[in-house]
């Protein structure tokens, strides 16, 4: 697929806004991106213009985002960029996007402590749900190998312990 992916470095600008919908729940919220540039004549750094994105994360990002964020937070946003157009009063509006992928705290500008979510236990199949040569329209988390063991945090722990 030729999706456009975006990482953006920010603030949370809106309060997250959570619904369960049909495909799933969701949170959004609005997204503030700030460039900063150092101006050599005054020697400080300046202020560019701020755009505003609107993120969705689904099913357990979205989850976890509502658990973990709030307004005014600075984040690390990656996701699949989404552009539209509409007309809204008489007048063409563009609208910036982002599926969200994954997200996290921006840990230059502050700490953050972690806490793993417990894993989704395997389901049977519901009516509605998508056959194997369907193809999801957002990333599924994936479920824990049969024999238990978790792949990244053994290989964290191979980086930690490597000599």
């Amino acid at each position: 697929m030729n999706d456009t992916t975006v990482t953006l470095v920010g603030n949370v600008a809106t309060a997250l806004d959570f619904r369960d919908t049909p495909a799933g729940p969701v949170t959004r919220f609005r997204f503030a991106v700030t460039a900063r540039r150092w101006d050599r004549e005054r020697a400080v750094w300046t202020d560019g213009a701020t755009s505003f994105y609107t993120v969705s994360a689904w099913r357990a990002l979205g989850a976890n985002l509502m658990a973990s964020v709030s307004v005014g937070e600075p984040l690390v946003v990656h996701g699949r960029l989404k552009v539209r157009e509409d007309e809204r009063d008489g007048q063409r509006k563009t609208f910036v996007d982002v599926d969200a992928l994954a997200v996290g705290h921006d840990l230059t500008r502050g700490t953050s402590a972690f806490r793993r979510t417990p894993r989704a236990e395997p389901r049977a199949p519901r009516e509605g749900d998508l056959t194997e040569n369907e193809e999801a329209p957002e990333a599924v988390p994936r479920l824990a190998p049969a024999d238990g063991r978790d792949p990244w945090t053994e290989a964290a722990h191979q980086l930690v312990t490597a000599p």
